[in-house]
């Protein structure tokens, strides 16, 4: 007996034509002469089987890997696909950000050709997924109905003894994979013959089967491919219509309804976190399973595809959305006063070191006083801001309440609660904070100490009591040549949380 060919899994349940020839119909149009000239079929089938010759598998394999390449060059973006940080991207797709990073992910990064090669190894092994598909349709429609039943049998009896689900993998095992292999080496007798002549308990008649990817360009690689182009579609079509029913409910947009339906969902939770063993899981399982089996059957199908039935679950579906909006908007109340907060902001000014005589000159404001010890002054940065009151906007998510910004008249407290040290503290006037010249407090405290505060710095770097009185004197007096460079002052304003008012369709 000679060796048989290992079977490709493919989807065979509807043919499909790759090159349909009529012999006596084809005619081909000539646009020199405008005469038309018969196609012979014989002609063509030699064309095709001699190109075939010409090519090869290997350059039928090059042509394809040109074909899809060039259409995915067509459609896909020129801009680098990585998933690097500086790269900006739409954080609001799903999964945007659980994506694995380069850093830590070994496999290859995206590429045409690799691409090409994985779509047509994953096309070529994806028959088997196709006929469990299609083989599920089947059961749940009653093209079979001894199977249905079969099926529900099962069901019911894994449903009353849960314990039996552990079974069902093995058990499949056994009689959808070994059986059949098993029959496939050893085939039953046929009935013209005597059975003698096939024992039961003799070698094998044929070869193991084996399952290998179908061929690249045939009949069923074509098969796969149009079977994923309509899964692809149906996942499309049932991935929009569960958003289009679950978003409106869950994403805020009308706010009475999205918390009624937390609220709900949170007691529910409660409830079944405590009685949930109380409840009869295996009669809800049982009913629920023959409930979704029996609405697969032709006659009730028939019956649910009806104009007037469709109506009907339409009208009963915006009935429920009705009472639904009208309970939330009778038992939410989510109108409160918009939330206020105080920001500020520093008017900072300059005057040189050497300039001891010299008026301040407006620099900017800033968000941060640039106090002699922040980190920024001692790194030697340039304070940050705008020029002028008008370019400082509200933070992001809310606006001003007030028309205009209020100088703070308590410097002395956002100074000590800031820890600030080292600088001039007006409790009146205009309320300027202004930086000490320590270089000038210094040489009048050692002019007015005499010797001692050198013995002092000669026996100790620690400043005595009578020294510190002199910088203290020197520190109240307000004489120009004292001040530092820089001064500021705080500025205050009144900022309300504004609120999105979005579409609230249901």
């Amino acid at each position: 007996m000679s060796a048989r060919e290992p079977d490709s899994v493919a989807n065979r349940d509807t043919p499909i034509p790759m090159v349909q020839i009529h012999p006596a119909d084809d005619r081909t149009p000539n646009t020199d002469d405008g005469k038309t000239h018969r196609l012979s079929a014989s002609k063509l089938k030699d064309k095709l089987e001699s190109l075939g010759d010409n090519l090869g598998r290997d350059s039928s394999s090059r042509m394809g890997d040109r074909m899809v390449n060039l259409l995915l060059s067509q459609i896909l973006p020129t801009e680098d696909m990585s998933d690097s940080p500086d790269s900006t991207s739409n954080t609001d797709t799903p999964r945007a950000k659980d994506r694995p990073s380069p850093t830590h992910d070994s496999r290859p990064n995206f590429s045409l050709p690799t691409m090409s090669s994985n779509f047509r190894r994953f096309n070529s092994r994806i028959g088997v997924a196709f006929v469990f598909q299609n083989r599920v349709i089947h059961l749940l429609t009653w093209k079979h109905p001894t199977q249905t039943l079969s099926f529900l049998f099962i069901y019911t009896f894994v449903c009353i003894n849960p314990h039996l689900l552990p079974v069902l993998p093995l058990a499949s095992c056994l009689f959808f994979v070994m059986v059949p292999a098993y029959l496939t080496r050893h085939p039953p007798p046929p009935t013209s013959l005597p059975t003698d002549l096939y024992p039961l308990g003799g070698p094998p008649l044929a070869d193991a089967r084996t399952t290998k990817p179908v061929p690249e360009f045939s009949k069923d690689f074509f098969r796969n491919m149009r079977d994923l182009q309509n899964c692809m579609e149906d996942f499309s079509t049932g991935h929009d219509a569960v958003l289009s029913f679950i978003t409106p409910l869950t994403n805020f947009s009308n706010e009475n309804l999205s918390s009624m339906l937390y609220l709900l969902l949170l007691l529910l939770s409660c409830a079944l976190f405590i009685s949930a063993h109380l409840l009869p899981w295996r009669a809800i399982f049982l009913t629920t399973g023959y409930a979704l089996v029996a609405l697969g059957h032709p006659t009730i199908q028939s019956h649910l595809a009806t104009p007037e039935t469709s109506q009907r679950i339409a009208s009963a579906e915006h009935e429920s959305r009705a009472f639904l909006l009208r309970i939330s908007k009778s038992d939410i109340e989510l109108e409160t006063a918009p939330e206020h907060r105080e920001v500020e902001i520093f008017e900072l000014q300059h005057r040189a070191l050497h300039n001891d005589l010299g008026e301040y000159q407006p620099v900017l404001f800033g968000v941060g006083p640039y106090a002699p010890l922040s980190p920024a002054r001692i790194s030697g940065d340039r304070p940050r801001g705008s020029p002028f009151f008008e370019d400082v906007l509200p933070p992001r998510g809310w606006r001003w309440s007030d028309k205009k910004w209020t100088l703070d008249l308590l410097s002395r407290e956002w100074v000590e609660d800031r820890c600030v040290t080292g600088v001039e503290v007006e409790i009146e006037g205009e309320r300027w904070v202004t930086d000490l010249h320590y270089e000038v407090l210094e040489h009048e405290g050692e002019r007015r100490g005499g010797g001692g505060g050198k013995r002092a710095n000669a026996g100790s770097r620690d400043v005595g009591e009578e020294e510190r009185a002199v910088l203290r004197r020197a520190w109240e007096s307000h004489a120009p040549a004292r001040k530092g460079e820089w001064r500021r002052r705080r500025w205050v304003r009144t900022v309300e949380r504004m609120s999105f008012r979005g579409s609230a369709t249901v």
